[in-house]
């Protein structure tokens, strides 16, 4: 039997940098998704070796699953119940085999994820033989949450084939994990954020895992659901950024400059806990929703203003700016900044002529647009055909 799983990408509508320093963040899934497909072989197939197709990127990988046995000989008998972290020594051993692959220069960043992909595996499934397939709508290190959701839909897949989960195999369609499933598939899957990015904060994995929106203050996840139908369009300005650089400098400026940062860092929270009562309360005919997109509007107008002041903005990102205040569209830098993605709020009411024509635009700038509905559902899995 097969089994297809896919998870979710994110945004953050709200707060980034700002909380570090303990403000409000909000951030949501959107209904871009990386999907995983796992499939055991069968006794007549003859194979005892574990497969890793990335599609997306053209490569194959295969290890003997004795090989991964013997590198993993201090771990304990795998028991998918109880998430657990990856030690210094086995992170060592796998780290030895993913080497041993000679990964492309080019795409030498994949090694984390196939480490992480490593350690998944083998704690949930233990030492069997599998294909596992993975695609991705998500473009690769662009901040929209890449990583967790292939560490969100590769947890649902490993955890439906086991004892972990009850799940019914006849279902057609795509199907929901329960509530307790669901916690443990979010622990899991921060196993393998931490393997990739060493101290992640959980809200991508969070928002991967449930879906729909949540809020994030001080270590603390809220879950909120909205009640708008919002669509964005996302530029990708193809331009790499150092996350851990862009955070620090943050910092610096925040201690040359404390008064003005707290005032900075006060005013992105209180948009962050407006934007979120707006996206909750009822919205029941056109007019009030087109009232509620213009204040969002305004708070994404303004929490960019702020991220520019704390020095996180970039030329690329401007241009996009520039591009859609041309034709009166609100946006603002999600993520990091630096480069990465920007967010243009779509109001309903806006022309299909005019997403095209601003698309055009910033596309003839060397960018790279997706447009995406937020809020939608957390990860969901298939058995058989999922069309």
């Amino acid at each position: 039997m097969e089994v297809k799983a896919r998870a979710p990408g994110k945004i953050i509508l709200s707060g980034e940098h700002a909380v570090v320093h303990g403000s409000t963040a909000v951030a949501s899934s959107i209904d871009l998704y990386t999907y995983v497909s796992l499939r055991f072989p069968t006794p007549s197939d003859n194979d005892d070796a574990l497969r890793l197709q990335l599609k997306d990127v053209g490569l194959e990988f295969s290890w003997p699953i004795g090989r991964i046995k013997e590198a993993l000989s201090e771990k304990d008998i795998p028991n998918s119940s109880v998430p657990t972290s990856c030690s210094i020594e086995s992170l060592r051993s796998l780290a030895a085999l993913v080497d041993e692959l000679k990964i492309p220069e080019a795409k030498i960043g994949l090694g984390a994820g196939v480490l992480a992909f490593l350690w998944l595996y083998s704690s949930i499934q233990g030492y069997k033989p599998a294909t596992v397939v993975i695609t991705s709508e998500l473009p690769l290190g662009s901040g929209l949450g890449s990583s967790a959701a292939l560490c969100v839909a590769l947890s649902a897949a490993l955890l439906s084939f086991s004892d972990s989960v009850n799940l019914d195999l006849s279902h057609q369609g795509w199907l929901t994990f329960g509530e307790s499933e669901l916690e443990l598939l979010n622990k899991w899957a921060f196993e393998g954020e931490k393997i990739i990015h060493g101290k992640p904060s959980g809200i991508d994995n969070t928002v991967a895992t449930y879906g729909n929106m949540i809020k994030f203050k001080s270590g603390s996840l809220t879950r909120i659901k909205t009640n708008m139908t919002l669509k964005m369009l996302i530029t990708n300005t193809k331009v790499g950024r150092n996350t851990k650089a862009l955070v620090a400098g943050v910092s610096e400026r925040t201690l040359r400059h404390p008064e003005a940062m707290a005032s900075v860092f006060s005013a992105v929270d209180s948009i962050s806990t407006e934007l979120a009562t707006i996206i909750q309360s009822p919205a029941p005919d056109d007019l009030s929703l087109t009232e509620k997109e213009s204040k969002i509007e305004e708070l994404m107008e303004m929490n960019q203003g702020l991220l520019q002041c704390m020095g996180v903005s970039h030329a690329s990102i401007e241009t996009v700016l520039r591009t859609t205040l041309k034709y009166k569209l609100a946006s603002k830098l999600t993520g990091a900044g630096g480069g990465g993605c920007v967010l243009t709020l779509l109001p309903t009411l806006l022309s299909g002529t005019v997403v095209d024509k601003v698309t055009s635009e910033l596309e003839s700038c060397g960018f790279h647009c997706l447009t995406a509905a937020i809020g939608g559902n957390g990860v969901e899995i298939c058995f058989g055909d999922s069309s």
